[in-house]
């Protein structure tokens, strides 16, 4: 049975989109997935099931926008691509913490960078679904504006590695 990571976007961050991985897990489990695992309170979710990547999609959203009222946003990536994500950074000088990984549901637009503003040395990488951004001060305080990160969220490259990690587990479990 396949394992699916799920990146919920805009849970647990800044007060907004509140829902316990714990519900989060019960969530999942109610609808079918087995072997439900959540990681750190943002949204981050690990499981499996025998249904293709758009049914899975679909089930998970229907169920969060009961939950939440809407929902939130839900990017699926399998093992093999969180490791091909954090292998292939661009950034390799990059503290794993000030690289964040921006996962789009869809291809970034060709444009995706035309609109750019990186006042503090930012450096952004699109690759196919995914956008990467160093941020050599930290994200906090940053004022980088980027039109093309408003569908996306966000994780760092600690995060990408340790959900690879976790779905690795549990296949060879």
């Amino acid at each position: 049975m396949p394992v699916y990571v799920a990146l919920l976007r805009a849970v647990n961050v800044g007060g907004t989109g509140a829902l316990p991985m714990a519900e989060l897990k019960a969530l999942c489990e109610e609808i079918g997935f087995a072997d439900v695992k959540t990681y750190i309170q943002s949204g981050n979710v690990l499981f499996r099931s025998d249904s293709n990547e758009a049914t899975v999609q679909k089930d998970l959203e229907a169920a969060l926008a009961r939950k939440m009222g809407k929902s939130p946003g839900v990017v699926l990536r399998s093992r093999q691509e969180l490791e091909a994500i954090a292998d292939s950074s661009p950034f390799p000088h990059a503290k794993p913490n000030y690289l964040l990984v921006n996962f789009l549901p869809e291809p970034a637009p060709g444009d995706a960078l035309d609109k750019l503003v990186a006042p503090s040395g930012e450096e952004v990488h699109v690759a196919g679904k995914e956008i990467y951004v160093h941020y050599p001060d930290g994200s906090g305080r940053s004022k980088l504006k980027l039109p093309a990160l408003k569908a996306a969220t966000s994780r760092n490259l600690n995060t990408v590695r340790k959900l690879a990690e976790m779905a690795r587990e549990m296949e060879e479990g």
